[in-house]
């Protein structure tokens, strides 16, 4: 397979490619992203022809990083060479001790830990399927998700089994919990060993809940991993969406599908580097980069964008226990941090930080984000912050395994609304939102022309566990329906307008909400803030903004008006404030969670 090179700048004096420049010669025959057509169950793609053809192959590919440190946890450092061992031994145990085979579900519900890792490879090694899920579900919404996926043997950390607990009449198909303890000893200076015990399951039997230090014992230095043959296209991950409306859904990837995610990346990063100047190159200090992991590891982008990509090239993972901007700082300045982002909120609240200025962050050489929308003054805010620091910008869901679009490096500081151009193994189309076909319409090219963005790619799963109905409402023909409104602009570049369900109509106009944040953001006194509909007798909805000033700072409703009537149509400007004192409630992939956020401020009044 393809595998990341150095850094790489133009010659002094030397005019930079073009981008389509550099995407040609990298997808010419015989190049390193060289693509080739595909079949898969039916559907004509384009693949990445030196793609590792599974994630068992990806995790190989670690071995070859030996001593390097690999995860690091407050005090605790793992080298690639003492997790590789650990991942064959959990994986044999996994077989040989629980009967785990090709296709079971193993599930992890645990915070970022790095027995979190440690299960998913040691899972995805032997076969089996990964079901991560997400650790701040109750109980009841756990116990859910181990019982619509079939899982058999869950690992989960003391609080989430706590939680569990409570619920296990409704997983009766759970045979075993393997559980790690968060909590720090102050005897030992390390971690306080968790405690196994029988639960008690009225009517289904008692649940093993067995200690993980137990299970992986004490791997051996000649330890291999477990005989087992995978294919592609085999199922290797259920990642559940965030569920802001109904039931969750699980989302079924393939060893391809994550696969396809790790070469887009590398990709992109290729083609940056090609791009860049001999200034700019002299500015990366080189070296292992060390990547701030600040998203849950549950989510599409901590597993498949960064834990992924980091198995294979070698990148330090420092984990964060729960994200917090002042610990942030603490840990890019000690750990030397070369990448960090996450969504664009934590990045903002980096900046924003009191102690910035106190802080070290001159190792920083990417600060990327996605899975939330992003106005567009950040790309201004982080160049002036981090002078070396390239913003990135990327766009993907938990349906297309993280990427499927990226704007980076110049191009995002030219065309800061847009999250970029799509990978070239995917297709991209702006289709009408009532279009009754199963394929995009050949429409003409047409910059202006907004609609539901359609994805399509080896990226994206193959559909939604056990739910039929539901994956033929959103998959056709290979085609992802990601219910965003977006358009394509000359370049190819796509910019997200809004999400289609939190559009605003008032007064027959089309309201995009994303737009409007957008510009709110770009007030000096303005941190954070969400625009909503809200109910009105005569125009059907107005618009309403939930505000978070920044500490210090205080504006009038009127002059946010003003601010935002300078940059956009009269209907965009909000008739309706609301400015709250904490932060704006959010789902771990880092959404907004609006219509929490209507229910607090409107009740039961409709949502049109």
């Amino acid at each position: 397979m393809y595998e990341p090179a150095e850094e790489t700048a133009q010659d002094h004096g030397a005019p930079v490619p073009t981008r389509a420049e550099v995407v040609a010669t990298l997808t010419a025959t015989g190049a390193p992203f060289e693509m080739e057509p595909v079949v898969v169950r039916g559907v004509p793609l384009r693949a990445w022809k030196t793609a590792p053809a599974t994630l068992r192959a990806v995790f190989e590919l670690s071995a070859n990083h030996g001593d390097a440190t690999f995860l690091v946890y407050e005090d605790e450092r793992i080298t690639f060479a003492e997790h590789y061992r650990a991942v064959a031994a959990l994986g044999r145990q996994l077989v040989e001790r629980f009967g785990i085979r090709p296709g079971d579900r193993v599930a992890i519900a645990m915070r970022n830990l790095p027995e979190w890792v440690t299960a998913f490879w040691a899972t995805i090694t032997v076969g089996a399927v990964a079901v991560p899920l997400n650790a701040w579900w109750t109980g009841e919404e756990l116990a859910y998700g181990l019982a619509d996926s079939g899982t058999r043997v869950a690992f989960v950390d003391e609080e989430r089994q706590g939680r569990i607990a409570h619920h296990l009449a409704e997983v009766p198909g759970l045979e075993a919990m393997i559980v790690t303890c968060e909590e720090h000893d102050p005897d030992s200076g390390g971690r306080r060993p968790a405690v196994g015990c029988l639960l008690d399951r009225a009517g289904v039997g008692a649940l093993p809940v067995v200690p993980f230090a137990d299970v992986l014992g004490a791997p051996t230095d000649d330890i291999t991993l477990a005989d087992v043959a995978i294919d592609p296209d085999d199922d290797a991950t259920i990642f559940y969406t965030s569920g802001t409306t109904g039931r969750p859904k699980g989302a079924v990837g393939t060893h391809r599908n994550s696969c396809s995610n790790l070469m887009n990346l590398f990709f992109v990063s290729t083609v940056g580097s090609l791009r860049r100047t001999a200034a700019q190159a002299a500015a990366s200090p080189g070296g292992q980069n060390a990547n701030l992991l600040s998203v849950p590891l549950f989510h599409a982008t901590g597993c498949h964008a960064l834990l992924v990509t980091n198995t294979a090239a070698g990148g330090k993972i420092v984990m964060m226990h729960h994200f917090d901007p002042e610990r942030a700082l603490e840990l890019i300045e000690r750990e030397r941090i070369t990448v960090f982002g996450g969504v664009p909120a934590m990045v903002m609240q980096v900046i924003d930080s009191p102690s910035f200025a106190t802080r070290d962050t001159s190792s920083v050489q990417s600060i990327s984000y996605g899975g939330a929308p992003c106005p567009p003054d950040l790309v201004r805010r982080i160049k002036e912050h981090f002078p070396t620091g390239a913003p990135g910008n990327g766009y993907g869901l938990t349906e297309t395994s993280a990427m499927t679009t990226m704007n980076a490096g110049d191009d995002y500081v030219r065309k800061p609304d847009s999250v970029g151009p799509p990978s070239p193994v995917c297709d991209v189309a702006v289709v009408p939102e009532d279009w009754p076909g199963d394929e995009p319409p050949d429409l003409p090219t047409d910059p202006d022309r907004t609609g539901e963005l359609w994805i399509k790619g080896p990226n994206v799963v193959r559909g939604y566990w056990n739910k039929a109905e539901a994956t033929a409402a959103s998959f056709t023909r290979g085609w992802l329906h990601t219910g965003d409104v977006a358009r394509i602009d000359e370049e190819g570049f796509v910019h997200i307008v809004d999400r289609a369900k939190d559009m605003i109509i008032r007064g027959g106009e089309n309201v995009y909400c994303v737009e409007i944040e957008g510009a709110l953001h770009e007030h000096p006194s303005v941190a954070d803030c969400a625009v909503i509909g809200v109910p009105h007798p005569v125009l059907g909805e107005e618009v309403g903004a939930v505000i978070v000033l920044r500490p210090g700072m205080d504006v009038a409703a009127d002059e946010l008006s003003r601010h935002v009537r300078e940059r956009l149509a009269a209907f965009n400007v909000p008739s309706r404030y609301w400015f709250r004192g904490e932060e704006l409630p959010r789902n771990p992939a880092g959404k907004i969670l609006k219509r929490e956020l209507r229910t607090e401020l409107l009740g039961d009044a409709p949502v049109i």
